[in-house]
């Protein structure tokens, strides 16, 4: 098992139930997949750099998991199909 992180940006005009369930899915699809999450940490809504798709705001989103090697590429299959999903990067980290 290796230890990974993601990081991925919903929008921020989501509902607060939204949001939480969006942060739900990608969690118990790590523990579906044989994954276990390590921490979800979630910064809150924040200003963006540059506008991605007319919103100057995003929903920010920290989670750290174990898992197989297989697990983050449908991890970031899910991210591409979520229209909520702006931004997202899933890193292997050492040790």
């Amino acid at each position: 098992m290796n230890h990974y992180e993601a990081l991925y940006i919903l929008k921020a005009d989501l509902g607060e139930e939204a949001t939480k369930a969006n942060v739900e899915r990608y969690s118990a699809l790590i523990s579906a997949n044989g994954g276990t999450v390590d921490s979800v940490d979630e910064w809150g809504k924040r200003r963006l750099a540059y506008p991605i798709d007319y919103n100057a705001d995003g929903y920010y989103v920290l989670m750290k998991f174990f898992s197989e090697p297989t697990l983050p590429t449908e991890l970031e299959r899910n991210y591409k199909i979520n229209d909520v999903v702006l931004r997202y990067l899933v890193t292997r980290l050492d040790g």
